[in-house]
């Protein structure tokens, strides 16, 4: 009554590959994110931090009255 459905077959074949070279990209890549990792440093701009405490400093002044 009921027809199953079949699974679909797929005819791929590579144009090329080299499980050497495969293996060396893996290796490239987990490497590179490892240095990549260990080395970042979250830097911050001199000009946000000297930006960020002119506005601290305003606030300041603005609340005691001098300005």
């Amino acid at each position: 009554m009921f027809k199953k459905p079949n699974h679909r077959i797929f005819d791929y074949t590579p144009r090329f590959y080299n499980p050497e070279e495969d293996e060396s990209e893996k290796r490239k890549k987990r490497l590179k994110f490892r240095y990549a990792r260990k080395t970042k440093k979250r830097t911050r701009s001199p000009i946000v931090l000297i930006v960020v405490l002119i506005f601290i400093v305003f606030i300041y002044l603005k609340f005691t009255g001098v300005l």
